[in-house]
């Protein structure tokens, strides 16, 4: 059984990868992903050699490899927008939506977008009618200041 393991260690390396590869589904900082690179030239280096330790130093220099060069390359290109990029509830505005309970002047009703209903006021403090299309033009905490359209 020990022998049918160290014959094909290079299985073992390659699940690793797989593992390592789903982590980094729920993380998406790009760190967990080198120890899959890793894991991958241990295997390769498994069905080369059948030395452990060799095994084990080629998964450590390419892991430390893919921390150094292909994390920063990878952060710089997936996230290259990141700042100018909106997230939650300020992705928002510039967005239309329905009425979906009337807005009375100076109080508050409710708007439809994308399938989430907002509380809403009106920007310029007038009324707006069920069922008018509407624009977001700001946010203050939960509640969202639309114009008519």
């Amino acid at each position: 059984m020990i022998e049918y393991f160290i014959n094909n260690m290079w299985q073992a390396w390659l699940l690793l990868g797989i593992i390592f590869l789903i982590l980094e589904l729920t993380n998406g900082d790009f760190f967990i992903m080198c120890f899959a690179i890793g894991s991958v030239f241990a295997a390769i280096a498994s069905a080369v050699s059948d030395s452990l330790v060799v095994q084990i130093i080629t998964f450590a220099v390419f892991t430390l490899l893919s921390l150094a060069f292909v994390r920063p390359v990878a952060l710089r290109w997936l996230h290259k927008n990141e700042d100018t990029r909106v997230s939650n509830a300020d992705a928002l505005i510039g967005r239309e939506g329905r009425v979906s309970e009337p807005i009375p002047a100076g109080g508050y009703g409710r708007v439809a977008i994308d399938g989430d209903d907002w509380k809403a006021e009106s920007a310029d403090g007038s009324e707006i009618a069920k069922d008018e299309k509407v624009t977001v033009v700001g946010r203050e905490s939960i509640i969202i200041s639309v114009t008519k359209n």
